[in-house]
Protein backbone atom coordinates (compact mmCIF):
# COMPACT_ATOMS: atom_id res chain seq x y z
CA UNK A 1 0.00 0.00 0.00
CA UNK A 2 1.47 3.67 -1.16
CA UNK A 3 1.29 6.15 1.51
CA UNK A 4 -0.90 8.48 -0.92
CA UNK A 5 -3.54 5.68 -0.11
CA UNK A 6 -2.69 5.58 4.09
CA UNK A 7 -3.79 9.35 3.90
CA UNK A 8 -7.62 9.09 5.31
CA UNK A 9 -9.73 11.46 3.99
CA UNK A 10 -11.38 14.19 6.35
CA UNK A 11 -15.39 13.18 7.35
CA UNK A 12 -17.65 15.72 5.64
CA UNK A 13 -18.29 16.65 9.04
CA UNK A 14 -14.72 16.95 10.48
CA UNK A 15 -13.61 19.06 7.51
CA UNK A 16 -16.39 21.81 7.91
CA UNK A 17 -16.24 21.67 11.83
CA UNK A 18 -12.28 22.61 10.97
CA UNK A 19 -13.24 25.14 8.21
CA UNK A 20 -15.76 27.32 10.55
CA UNK A 21 -12.91 27.04 13.47
CA UNK A 22 -10.42 28.09 11.38
CA UNK A 23 -12.14 30.57 9.38
CA UNK A 24 -13.33 32.64 12.81
CA UNK A 25 -9.89 32.43 14.41
CA UNK A 26 -8.43 33.64 11.17
CA UNK A 27 -10.69 36.87 10.86
CA UNK A 28 -10.37 37.18 14.92
CA UNK A 29 -6.60 36.86 14.52
CA UNK A 30 -6.13 39.64 12.34
CA UNK A 31 -8.66 41.74 14.29
CA UNK A 32 -6.26 40.85 17.14
CA UNK A 33 -3.53 41.83 15.16
CA UNK A 34 -5.28 45.19 13.79
CA UNK A 35 -5.99 45.67 18.01
CA UNK A 36 -2.67 45.44 19.35
CA UNK A 37 -1.17 47.91 16.60
CA UNK A 38 -3.74 50.49 17.30
CA UNK A 39 -3.19 49.70 20.79
CA UNK A 40 0.68 50.35 20.61
CA UNK A 41 0.08 53.67 18.66
CA UNK A 42 -2.23 54.70 21.20
CA UNK A 43 -0.45 54.34 23.96
CA UNK A 44 3.53 53.08 23.09
CA UNK A 45 4.50 50.14 23.84
CA UNK A 46 7.03 50.30 27.07
CA UNK A 47 6.19 52.24 30.34
CA UNK A 48 2.61 52.71 30.59
CA UNK A 49 2.38 49.85 27.58
CA UNK A 50 3.39 47.55 30.21
CA UNK A 51 1.15 49.12 33.19
CA UNK A 52 -1.95 47.90 30.57
CA UNK A 53 -0.33 44.69 29.82
CA UNK A 54 -0.51 43.76 33.96
CA UNK A 55 -3.99 45.04 34.45
CA UNK A 56 -5.70 43.59 31.56
CA UNK A 57 -3.44 40.49 31.66
CA UNK A 58 -4.74 40.01 35.46
CA UNK A 59 -8.49 38.58 34.63
CA UNK A 60 -7.17 35.91 32.06
CA UNK A 61 -4.80 34.70 34.82
CA UNK A 62 -7.42 33.88 37.48
CA UNK A 63 -9.85 33.14 34.69
CA UNK A 64 -7.45 30.27 33.36
CA UNK A 65 -7.85 29.07 37.62
CA UNK A 66 -11.05 29.15 37.90
CA UNK A 67 -12.22 27.79 34.12
CA UNK A 68 -9.59 27.79 31.69
CA UNK A 69 -8.70 23.93 30.37
CA UNK A 70 -11.12 22.59 32.57
CA UNK A 71 -14.02 23.34 30.38
CA UNK A 72 -12.70 22.31 27.49
CA UNK A 73 -10.92 18.97 29.16
CA UNK A 74 -13.72 17.81 31.50
CA UNK A 75 -17.01 19.10 30.31
CA UNK A 76 -17.09 18.13 26.76
CA UNK A 77 -16.68 14.57 27.64
CA UNK A 78 -19.37 15.10 30.85
CA UNK A 79 -21.57 16.30 28.09
CA UNK A 80 -21.05 14.35 25.34
CA UNK A 81 -21.96 11.50 28.17
CA UNK A 82 -25.07 13.56 29.21
CA UNK A 83 -26.35 13.21 25.50
CA UNK A 84 -27.11 9.68 26.18
CA UNK A 85 -29.84 11.01 28.62
CA UNK A 86 -33.79 10.87 28.13
CA UNK A 87 -33.66 14.45 28.33
CA UNK A 88 -30.68 15.01 25.70
CA UNK A 89 -28.35 16.41 28.49
CA UNK A 90 -30.80 19.41 28.92
CA UNK A 91 -31.02 19.07 32.92
CA UNK A 92 -27.05 18.54 33.06
CA UNK A 93 -26.27 21.89 31.20
CA UNK A 94 -28.82 23.92 32.70
CA UNK A 95 -27.11 22.67 36.42
CA UNK A 96 -23.57 23.23 34.73
CA UNK A 97 -24.17 26.84 34.02
CA UNK A 98 -25.86 27.60 37.10
CA UNK A 99 -23.34 26.44 38.73
CA UNK A 100 -20.58 28.16 36.41
CA UNK A 101 -22.24 31.14 36.67
CA UNK A 102 -22.50 31.61 40.14
CA UNK A 103 -18.95 30.83 40.55
CA UNK A 104 -17.60 33.31 37.90
CA UNK A 105 -19.10 36.53 39.52
CA UNK A 106 -18.25 35.56 43.20
CA UNK A 107 -14.13 34.92 41.72
CA UNK A 108 -14.92 38.17 39.72
CA UNK A 109 -15.94 40.69 42.59
CA UNK A 110 -13.48 38.62 44.69
CA UNK A 111 -10.47 39.75 42.45
CA UNK A 112 -11.71 43.06 41.48
CA UNK A 113 -11.71 44.07 45.36
CA UNK A 114 -8.20 42.67 45.65
CA UNK A 115 -6.93 44.29 42.49
CA UNK A 116 -3.87 46.25 43.84
CA UNK A 117 -2.52 43.04 45.69
CA UNK A 118 -2.66 41.28 42.72
CA UNK A 119 -0.66 43.92 40.73
CA UNK A 120 2.17 43.88 43.26
CA UNK A 121 2.26 39.80 42.93
CA UNK A 122 2.58 39.85 39.21
CA UNK A 123 4.59 43.14 38.73
CA UNK A 124 8.21 44.07 40.50
CA UNK A 125 8.80 47.20 41.87
CA UNK A 126 11.78 49.26 41.26
CA UNK A 127 12.39 50.35 45.47
CA UNK A 128 13.68 46.50 45.52
CA UNK A 129 16.51 46.66 43.08
CA UNK A 130 16.20 49.87 40.82
CA UNK A 131 14.55 47.74 38.31
CA UNK A 132 11.01 47.62 37.73
CA UNK A 133 7.55 49.26 37.70
CA UNK A 134 8.39 52.89 39.71
CA UNK A 135 5.29 53.72 42.24
CA UNK A 136 3.35 56.22 39.26
CA UNK A 137 3.80 52.80 37.26
CA UNK A 138 1.81 50.63 40.07
CA UNK A 139 -0.71 52.98 39.91
CA UNK A 140 -1.79 53.19 36.92
CA UNK A 141 -1.48 49.27 36.28
CA UNK A 142 -3.65 49.23 39.56
CA UNK A 143 -6.37 51.62 38.29
CA UNK A 144 -6.60 49.89 34.84
CA UNK A 145 -6.80 45.98 36.95
CA UNK A 146 -9.78 47.95 38.61
CA UNK A 147 -11.68 48.36 35.21
CA UNK A 148 -10.33 44.75 33.73
CA UNK A 149 -10.78 42.71 36.20
CA UNK A 150 -14.70 42.25 35.88
CA UNK A 151 -13.60 40.47 32.36
CA UNK A 152 -13.17 37.18 34.66
CA UNK A 153 -16.96 36.81 35.13
CA UNK A 154 -17.21 37.10 30.89
CA UNK A 155 -14.31 34.99 30.10
CA UNK A 156 -15.36 32.36 32.08
CA UNK A 157 -19.05 32.41 30.47
CA UNK A 158 -17.95 32.61 27.56
CA UNK A 159 -15.74 29.84 27.79
CA UNK A 160 -18.28 27.56 29.15
CA UNK A 161 -21.12 28.74 26.55
CA UNK A 162 -18.87 27.46 24.03
CA UNK A 163 -17.76 24.47 25.34
CA UNK A 164 -21.56 23.29 25.63
CA UNK A 165 -22.29 24.51 22.27
CA UNK A 166 -18.56 22.84 20.63
CA UNK A 167 -20.07 19.22 22.85
CA UNK A 168 -23.27 19.65 20.33
CA UNK A 169 -20.97 20.02 17.56
CA UNK A 170 -22.19 23.88 17.01
CA UNK A 171 -18.36 25.20 16.49
CA UNK A 172 -18.80 28.47 14.78
CA UNK A 173 -19.74 30.91 17.38
CA UNK A 174 -16.64 29.81 19.85
CA UNK A 175 -14.42 31.41 17.20
CA UNK A 176 -16.04 34.16 15.53
CA UNK A 177 -17.85 35.77 18.78
CA UNK A 178 -14.40 37.03 19.86
CA UNK A 179 -14.65 39.07 16.51
CA UNK A 180 -17.44 41.19 18.22
CA UNK A 181 -14.77 41.68 21.01
CA UNK A 182 -12.28 43.28 18.94
CA UNK A 183 -14.53 44.98 17.28
CA UNK A 184 -15.57 46.65 20.08
CA UNK A 185 -12.14 47.56 21.52
CA UNK A 186 -10.63 48.62 18.54
CA UNK A 187 -13.74 51.25 18.30
CA UNK A 188 -12.66 52.04 21.58
CA UNK A 189 -9.28 52.83 20.70
CA UNK A 190 -10.23 54.74 17.88
CA UNK A 191 -12.29 57.18 20.37
CA UNK A 192 -9.53 57.21 22.79
CA UNK A 193 -6.84 58.19 19.61
CA UNK A 194 -9.40 60.97 18.75
CA UNK A 195 -9.98 62.35 22.57
CA UNK A 196 -6.04 61.98 23.61
CA UNK A 197 -4.03 61.55 20.48
CA UNK A 198 -1.60 58.54 20.08
CA UNK A 199 1.44 56.95 21.77
CA UNK A 200 3.75 60.29 21.89
CA UNK A 201 0.66 61.99 24.29
CA UNK A 202 0.10 58.63 26.21
CA UNK A 203 3.53 56.38 26.79
CA UNK A 204 4.50 57.61 29.89
CA UNK A 205 2.57 57.17 33.29
CA UNK A 206 2.55 60.26 34.40
CA UNK A 207 0.10 61.54 31.77
CA UNK A 208 -2.87 59.11 32.38
CA UNK A 209 -5.49 60.73 34.42
CA UNK A 210 -8.69 59.26 34.71
CA UNK A 211 -10.58 60.24 31.78
CA UNK A 212 -7.96 58.28 29.71
CA UNK A 213 -8.15 55.12 32.41
CA UNK A 214 -12.09 54.66 32.36
CA UNK A 215 -12.28 55.06 28.47
CA UNK A 216 -9.72 52.39 27.76
CA UNK A 217 -11.01 49.98 30.77
CA UNK A 218 -14.50 49.75 29.76
CA UNK A 219 -14.81 49.69 26.20
CA UNK A 220 -11.84 46.83 27.00
CA UNK A 221 -14.12 45.11 28.99
CA UNK A 222 -17.31 45.88 26.91
CA UNK A 223 -15.56 43.93 24.02
CA UNK A 224 -15.58 40.82 26.94
CA UNK A 225 -18.70 41.10 27.77
CA UNK A 226 -20.02 41.26 24.33
CA UNK A 227 -18.45 38.32 23.43
CA UNK A 228 -19.19 35.97 26.07
CA UNK A 229 -22.99 37.16 25.93
CA UNK A 230 -23.60 36.86 22.45
CA UNK A 231 -23.12 32.84 22.55
CA UNK A 232 -27.01 32.80 24.45
CA UNK A 233 -28.53 33.50 20.44
CA UNK A 234 -26.88 30.43 19.57
CA UNK A 235 -28.42 28.09 22.07
CA UNK A 236 -31.80 27.53 20.12
CA UNK A 237 -29.81 26.48 17.40
CA UNK A 238 -28.36 23.35 19.47
CA UNK A 239 -31.65 22.46 20.89
CA UNK A 240 -31.21 24.14 24.87
CA UNK A 241 -33.25 26.22 26.24
CA UNK A 242 -31.47 27.59 29.30
CA UNK A 243 -33.06 27.75 32.52
CA UNK A 244 -30.96 28.13 35.53
CA UNK A 245 -31.28 25.40 38.11
CA UNK A 246 -29.74 25.31 41.21
CA UNK A 247 -30.06 21.49 42.02
CA UNK A 248 -26.41 20.67 41.52
CA UNK A 249 -26.43 17.03 42.82
CA UNK A 250 -27.35 13.86 41.28
CA UNK A 251 -26.43 14.38 37.77
CA UNK A 252 -22.69 13.64 37.87
CA UNK A 253 -21.11 16.77 39.17
CA UNK A 254 -19.56 14.90 41.44
CA UNK A 255 -17.18 13.18 38.59
CA UNK A 256 -16.62 16.43 37.07
CA UNK A 257 -15.36 18.14 40.19
CA UNK A 258 -13.32 15.00 40.59
CA UNK A 259 -11.48 14.87 37.26
CA UNK A 260 -11.45 18.25 37.30
CA UNK A 261 -9.27 18.34 40.34
CA UNK A 262 -5.66 17.48 39.04
CA UNK A 263 -6.88 19.74 35.76
CA UNK A 264 -7.10 22.63 38.58
CA UNK A 265 -3.99 21.35 39.78
CA UNK A 266 -1.72 21.87 36.68
CA UNK A 267 -3.07 25.22 35.70
CA UNK A 268 -2.46 26.17 39.42
CA UNK A 269 1.22 25.51 38.62
CA UNK A 270 1.47 27.16 35.65
CA UNK A 271 -0.27 30.13 36.60
CA UNK A 272 2.82 29.91 39.43
CA UNK A 273 5.64 30.01 36.88
CA UNK A 274 3.12 32.79 35.14
CA UNK A 275 3.87 35.08 38.15
CA UNK A 276 7.67 34.02 37.86
CA UNK A 277 7.72 35.18 34.20
CA UNK A 278 5.70 38.57 35.14
CA UNK A 279 8.03 39.43 37.76
CA UNK A 280 11.06 39.03 36.21
CA UNK A 281 10.05 40.48 33.14
CA UNK A 282 8.68 43.69 34.62
CA UNK A 283 12.63 44.19 35.71
CA UNK A 284 12.99 45.50 32.03
CA UNK A 285 10.01 47.49 32.62
CA UNK A 286 10.80 51.39 31.66
CA UNK A 287 12.98 51.14 28.07
CA UNK A 288 13.50 47.66 27.63
CA UNK A 289 11.84 44.89 26.25
CA UNK A 290 9.48 43.57 29.09
CA UNK A 291 5.59 42.73 29.89
CA UNK A 292 3.74 44.36 26.69
CA UNK A 293 6.64 43.47 24.08
CA UNK A 294 6.18 39.70 25.64
CA UNK A 295 2.86 39.81 25.07
CA UNK A 296 2.45 41.18 21.44
CA UNK A 297 4.96 38.16 20.37
CA UNK A 298 3.11 35.87 22.17
CA UNK A 299 0.33 36.99 20.51
CA UNK A 300 2.28 36.43 17.06
CA UNK A 301 3.73 32.71 17.95
CA UNK A 302 -0.28 32.16 18.76
CA UNK A 303 -1.55 33.34 15.55
CA UNK A 304 -0.55 29.67 13.39
CA UNK A 305 -1.34 27.82 16.65
CA UNK A 306 -4.58 29.38 17.36
CA UNK A 307 -5.74 29.17 13.52
CA UNK A 308 -4.38 25.69 12.83
CA UNK A 309 -3.76 23.52 16.32
CA UNK A 310 -6.67 24.92 18.07
CA UNK A 311 -9.50 24.93 14.85
CA UNK A 312 -8.07 21.33 13.78
CA UNK A 313 -7.74 19.74 17.29
CA UNK A 314 -11.21 21.32 18.81
CA UNK A 315 -12.92 19.24 15.86
CA UNK A 316 -11.09 16.62 16.43
CA UNK A 317 -11.70 16.12 19.90
CA UNK A 318 -15.49 15.08 20.27
CA UNK A 319 -14.25 12.67 17.88
CA UNK A 320 -11.67 11.29 19.87
CA UNK A 321 -14.04 11.55 23.25
CA UNK A 322 -16.28 9.12 21.37
CA UNK A 323 -14.14 6.86 20.24
CA UNK A 324 -12.64 6.54 24.03
CA UNK A 325 -15.52 6.13 25.37
CA UNK A 326 -16.31 2.89 23.51
CA UNK A 327 -12.73 1.90 24.12
CA UNK A 328 -11.97 1.89 20.31
CA UNK A 329 -7.68 2.82 20.85
CA UNK A 330 -7.24 2.46 16.82
CA UNK A 331 -9.47 4.74 16.03
CA UNK A 332 -8.08 7.27 18.30
CA UNK A 333 -4.19 6.56 17.29
CA UNK A 334 -5.50 7.00 13.29
CA UNK A 335 -7.42 10.75 14.33
CA UNK A 336 -4.22 11.23 16.15
CA UNK A 337 -2.23 10.19 13.93
CA UNK A 338 -4.11 12.55 10.78
CA UNK A 339 -4.57 15.34 13.15
CA UNK A 340 -0.91 16.14 13.97
CA UNK A 341 0.12 15.39 10.49
CA UNK A 342 -2.35 18.05 9.38
CA UNK A 343 -1.49 19.96 11.69
CA UNK A 344 2.30 20.00 11.02
CA UNK A 345 1.90 20.79 7.39
CA UNK A 346 1.13 24.20 7.92
CA UNK A 347 2.72 24.54 11.66
CA UNK A 348 5.91 23.75 10.76
CA UNK A 349 6.17 26.09 7.71
CA UNK A 350 4.49 28.78 9.82
CA UNK A 351 7.19 28.51 12.58
CA UNK A 352 9.85 29.27 9.39
CA UNK A 353 8.05 32.05 7.88
CA UNK A 354 7.33 33.64 11.22
CA UNK A 355 11.09 33.70 11.89
CA UNK A 356 12.13 34.95 8.81
CA UNK A 357 9.83 38.12 8.91
CA UNK A 358 10.15 38.48 12.63
CA UNK A 359 11.86 41.98 12.45
CA UNK A 360 9.04 43.51 10.12
CA UNK A 361 6.96 41.68 12.33
CA UNK A 362 7.85 44.38 15.09
CA UNK A 363 8.13 47.02 12.88
CA UNK A 364 4.03 47.27 12.77
CA UNK A 365 4.08 47.09 16.88
CA UNK A 366 7.00 49.39 17.49
CA UNK A 367 7.18 53.14 16.58
CA UNK A 368 10.84 54.48 18.71
CA UNK A 369 13.61 53.39 16.71
CA UNK A 370 15.27 50.36 15.24
CA UNK A 371 17.08 49.33 18.32
CA UNK A 372 13.90 48.52 20.04
CA UNK A 373 12.43 46.73 16.89
CA UNK A 374 15.05 44.51 17.01
CA UNK A 375 14.99 44.06 20.58
CA UNK A 376 11.14 42.95 19.92
CA UNK A 377 12.20 41.27 17.02
CA UNK A 378 14.83 38.91 18.87
CA UNK A 379 11.97 38.16 21.31
CA UNK A 380 9.60 36.26 18.37
CA UNK A 381 12.72 34.86 17.15
CA UNK A 382 13.14 33.06 20.96
CA UNK A 383 9.40 32.22 20.80
CA UNK A 384 9.58 30.40 17.27
CA UNK A 385 11.55 26.99 18.01
CA UNK A 386 9.14 26.14 20.38
CA UNK A 387 6.33 26.64 18.11
CA UNK A 388 5.85 22.84 16.35
CA UNK A 389 5.95 21.02 19.53
CA UNK A 390 3.57 23.28 20.97
CA UNK A 391 1.15 22.34 18.83
CA UNK A 392 2.05 19.11 18.77
CA UNK A 393 1.70 19.23 22.92
CA UNK A 394 -2.44 20.55 22.37
CA UNK A 395 -3.21 17.92 20.90
CA UNK A 396 -1.57 15.11 22.48
CA UNK A 397 -2.95 16.31 25.52
CA UNK A 398 -6.33 15.96 24.61
CA UNK A 399 -5.67 12.46 24.28
CA UNK A 400 -5.61 12.01 27.68
CA UNK A 401 -8.61 14.47 28.25
CA UNK A 402 -10.70 12.13 25.85
CA UNK A 403 -9.58 9.22 28.16
CA UNK A 404 -11.20 11.10 30.95
CA UNK A 405 -7.04 10.97 32.68
CA UNK A 406 -6.56 14.53 33.76
CA UNK A 407 -3.71 13.48 36.13
CA UNK A 408 -1.04 12.60 33.67
CA UNK A 409 -1.49 16.23 32.16
CA UNK A 410 -0.87 17.72 35.61
CA UNK A 411 2.72 15.37 36.07
CA UNK A 412 3.54 16.29 32.60
CA UNK A 413 2.91 20.39 33.44
CA UNK A 414 4.91 19.87 36.67
CA UNK A 415 8.18 18.96 34.23
CA UNK A 416 7.16 22.33 32.11
CA UNK A 417 7.02 24.35 34.93
CA UNK A 418 9.65 23.50 37.03
CA UNK A 419 12.36 23.78 34.14
CA UNK A 420 10.49 27.01 33.27
CA UNK A 421 10.75 28.92 36.80
CA UNK A 422 14.02 27.49 36.51
CA UNK A 423 15.09 29.15 33.60
CA UNK A 424 13.67 32.44 34.27
CA UNK A 425 15.39 33.10 37.53
CA UNK A 426 18.41 32.69 35.61
CA UNK A 427 16.92 35.25 33.27
CA UNK A 428 17.33 37.75 35.93
CA UNK A 429 21.17 37.39 35.52
CA UNK A 430 20.85 38.53 31.87
CA UNK A 431 21.49 42.81 30.76
CA UNK A 432 18.12 43.63 31.25
CA UNK A 433 17.35 44.50 27.05
CA UNK A 434 17.83 40.78 27.15
CA UNK A 435 15.64 39.32 29.83
CA UNK A 436 12.30 38.94 27.86
CA UNK A 437 14.48 37.02 25.09
CA UNK A 438 15.61 34.84 27.69
CA UNK A 439 12.19 34.53 28.90
CA UNK A 440 11.48 33.62 25.38
CA UNK A 441 14.02 30.98 24.81
CA UNK A 442 13.33 29.31 28.11
CA UNK A 443 9.67 28.91 27.28
CA UNK A 444 10.22 27.10 24.08
CA UNK A 445 12.99 25.02 25.62
CA UNK A 446 10.23 24.18 28.80
CA UNK A 447 7.18 23.73 26.35
CA UNK A 448 9.54 20.95 24.10
CA UNK A 449 10.32 18.96 26.53
CA UNK A 450 7.38 18.70 28.25
CA UNK A 451 6.10 17.60 24.62
CA UNK A 452 8.59 15.25 24.32
CA UNK A 453 7.25 13.75 27.49
CA UNK A 454 3.62 13.95 26.22
CA UNK A 455 4.81 11.53 22.91
CA UNK A 456 6.48 8.99 25.14
CA UNK A 457 3.48 8.67 27.35
CA UNK A 458 1.04 8.73 24.73
CA UNK A 459 2.65 5.73 22.66
CA UNK A 460 2.47 3.82 26.13
CA UNK A 461 -1.27 4.68 26.59
CA UNK A 462 -2.71 3.84 22.64
CA UNK A 463 0.18 1.32 22.12
CA UNK A 464 1.52 3.00 19.09
CA UNK A 465 0.41 6.51 17.42
CA UNK A 466 2.04 5.82 13.69
CA UNK A 467 5.41 7.89 15.07
CA UNK A 468 7.21 6.54 12.25
CA UNK A 469 5.18 8.26 9.36
CA UNK A 470 4.35 11.41 11.78
CA UNK A 471 8.37 12.11 12.75
CA UNK A 472 9.00 10.97 8.33
CA UNK A 473 6.25 13.70 7.85
CA UNK A 474 7.55 16.67 9.76
CA UNK A 475 11.13 16.00 8.91
CA UNK A 476 9.90 16.61 5.40
CA UNK A 477 7.88 19.57 6.10
CA UNK A 478 10.99 20.90 7.89
CA UNK A 479 13.21 20.51 4.82
CA UNK A 480 11.23 22.28 2.29
CA UNK A 481 9.73 25.18 5.23
CA UNK A 482 13.80 26.24 5.37
CA UNK A 483 14.36 26.09 1.61
CA UNK A 484 11.51 28.22 1.66
CA UNK A 485 12.96 30.23 4.23
CA UNK A 486 15.67 30.96 2.37
CA UNK A 487 14.34 32.32 -0.11
CA UNK A 488 12.09 34.46 2.08
CA UNK A 489 15.15 36.21 3.51
CA UNK A 490 16.82 36.95 0.34
CA UNK A 491 13.52 38.76 -0.67
CA UNK A 492 13.01 40.64 2.77
CA UNK A 493 16.93 41.61 2.23
CA UNK A 494 15.91 43.29 -1.08
CA UNK A 495 13.29 44.85 0.93
CA UNK A 496 15.32 46.29 3.68
CA UNK A 497 13.77 44.14 6.25
CA UNK A 498 17.35 43.88 8.21
CA UNK A 499 17.96 47.51 8.25
CA UNK A 500 17.23 50.88 9.38
CA UNK A 501 17.13 52.79 6.72
CA UNK A 502 15.33 49.98 4.69
CA UNK A 503 11.79 49.98 2.96
CA UNK A 504 10.64 47.69 5.00
CA UNK A 505 11.35 49.44 8.48
CA UNK A 506 10.22 52.89 7.17
CA UNK A 507 6.60 52.43 8.72
CA UNK A 508 4.04 50.33 9.24
CA UNK A 509 2.44 50.17 6.11
CA UNK A 510 5.66 49.39 4.51
CA UNK A 511 6.48 46.36 6.89
CA UNK A 512 2.99 44.83 6.30
CA UNK A 513 3.78 45.16 2.79
CA UNK A 514 7.05 43.60 2.98
CA UNK A 515 5.40 40.57 5.27
CA UNK A 516 2.72 40.37 2.71
CA UNK A 517 4.92 40.03 -0.39
CA UNK A 518 7.77 37.72 1.58
CA UNK A 519 5.52 35.56 2.94
CA UNK A 520 3.37 35.33 -0.66
CA UNK A 521 6.93 34.21 -1.72
CA UNK A 522 7.60 31.70 0.94
CA UNK A 523 3.79 30.12 0.75
CA UNK A 524 4.38 29.64 -3.44
CA UNK A 525 7.65 28.06 -2.86
CA UNK A 526 6.93 25.76 -0.01
CA UNK A 527 3.28 24.67 -1.34
CA UNK A 528 5.00 24.48 -4.91
CA UNK A 529 7.10 21.68 -3.76
CA UNK A 530 4.64 19.88 -1.55
CA UNK A 531 2.58 19.64 -4.57
CA UNK A 532 5.74 18.76 -7.06
CA UNK A 533 6.69 15.77 -4.83
CA UNK A 534 2.93 14.33 -4.58
CA UNK A 535 2.56 15.12 -1.11
CA UNK A 536 -0.01 12.73 0.38
CA UNK A 537 -1.31 15.31 2.76
CA UNK A 538 -1.43 18.26 0.98
CA UNK A 539 -3.65 16.63 -1.94
CA UNK A 540 -5.84 15.59 0.92
CA UNK A 541 -6.24 19.04 2.13
CA UNK A 542 -6.85 20.60 -2.04
CA UNK A 543 -8.90 18.41 -2.25
CA UNK A 544 -11.17 18.82 0.79
CA UNK A 545 -11.15 22.55 0.29
CA UNK A 546 -11.88 22.09 -3.78
CA UNK A 547 -14.79 19.94 -3.13
CA UNK A 548 -16.16 22.86 -0.75
CA UNK A 549 -15.72 25.48 -3.08
CA UNK A 550 -17.94 23.61 -5.22
CA UNK A 551 -20.68 22.34 -3.15
CA UNK A 552 -20.81 26.76 -2.40
CA UNK A 553 -20.82 27.31 -5.51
Amino acid sequence: MTEASEVAEPSQGMGRASAILAAGTVVSRILGFVRAAVLTTAIGGFAAGDAFAVGNQLPNNIYALIAGGVLSAVLVPQIVKAAAHADGGQQYINRVVTLGIVIFAIVAVIATLAAPFLVSVYAQSSSHSGHGFSPAAFTLATAFAYWCLPQIFFYALYSLLSEVLNARKIFGPFTWAPVLNNIVAIAGLIVFMLLFGASAENQTVETWDTSRIVLLGATTTLGVAAQALVLFLFWRRAGLTYRPDFRWRGVGLGATGRAAGWLFGMILITQLAGIVQSRVASIASGDNASLFVLQNSWLIFMLPHSVIAVSIATAYFTQLSGHASRGDLAGMRQDLSASLRSIGLLIVFAAVALSVVAYPFARVFIDSGFDDVRGMGNVILAFMPGLILFSMLFVLQRVFYALGDTRTPFFMQCVQSGLFVIGALLCILLPTDLISVGIAAVTSTAGSAQAVVAIVLVRRRLRGMDGARVLRRHLQYLGLALLAGVVGILVLWLLGGFSAAGFAQSGKLPAILAIIITGALMTAVYFGMLLAIRNPEIHSVSGTLTARFRRKG
